[in-house]
């Protein structure tokens, strides 16, 4: 079964190059083209895509509030943010609004054909750099450019819910002073599992999974099997009513659980 595509640009050129691309692989099928994010929204309701390669910079609805509209709305099709700026902005704001995978225009035809073939099939395009870029972000408001890596494939599991809205990075405990105790940011986390219903176990494999660590290190680090680290974090995305892995590791670092 082919992986369906929609292309959603507001230069026709681009989408014209993408459509080539993408067009000319064995199981990739591009359905359709939008010229700002109101278009996308139609043409995601008309086609039911699999996978939406979404600009960000776009007139009348750019692809942030697209990518948060089709969050809301649990459209099923993943997100493909791909954008000409490595801005942490648009990294942190694009993933937080529902994205799972952010990939720049100047990387090459395969690295877009391969990031379009795994969020296709369900994973996440998540790098340990972008993590640490995220957690930067949360920690300190900071805004800025950055060096982008390749993105590493960080596999999702089936039957997440949307994101819930991102919720404020608690304060760091490190330098306490006269309104906070030593250890208050470890009693916030501890709060906050306890609203989500972690288990112990869960809890474990969410730091884990927080620091860019995939199924199988996870398995190594915690001398258990592939499978039920699996089911493990099947049940954390549940909980936490994340969309894929990316948005259980931005849950993550809001709520302190990033070492």
């Amino acid at each position: 079964m082919s992986i369906r595509v929609l292309l959603v640009d507001d230069q026709p050129l681009i989408r014209l190059g993408f459509a080539a691309i993408l067009g000319s692989e064995d199981g990739l099928e591009v359905v359709g083209e939008a010229g700002d994010g109101r278009e996308a929204l139609e043409k995601v309701a008309e086609l039911d895509p699999d996978v939406v390669c979404m600009d960000v910079q776009m007139p009348v609805m750019d692809g942030i509030a697209a990518t948060r509209a089709l969050a809301e709305s649990d459209a099923r099709a993943a997100i493909l943010i791909l954008t000409t700026f490595d801005r942490d902005d648009f990294l942190f704001d694009t993933l937080t609004a529902g994205a799972s995978g952010f990939l720049l225009k100047s990387a090459g035809p395969e690295e877009l054909i391969e990031a379009v073939r795994v969020l296709g099939r369900g994973d996440a395009l998540l790098d340990p750099q972008v993590t640490r870029r995220v957690l930067a972000r949360l920690a300190t408001g900071a805004q800025g450019a950055g060096t982008a890596d390749t993105p590493a494939v960080v596999p999702a599991e089936d039957g997440a819910a949307a994101p819930s809205e991102p919720a404020s990075m608690p304060e760091p405990a490190s330098t306490p002073g006269p309104a906070e105790e030593p250890g208050t940011g470890q009693a916030e986390a501890s709060a906050a599992v306890g609203t989500a219903g972690l288990t112990a176990r869960e809890t474990e494999i969410l730091r884990l999974m927080a620091r860019g660590l995939s199924n199988g290190e996870i398995a190594q680090e915690l001398v258990v099997g592939e499978s039920t680290v699996k089911t493990h974090v099947s049940n954390v995305l549940m909980k936490l009513q994340a969309r894929d892995r990316v948005h259980a590791v931005i849950w993550a670092f809001e709520h302190g659980f990033a070492d």
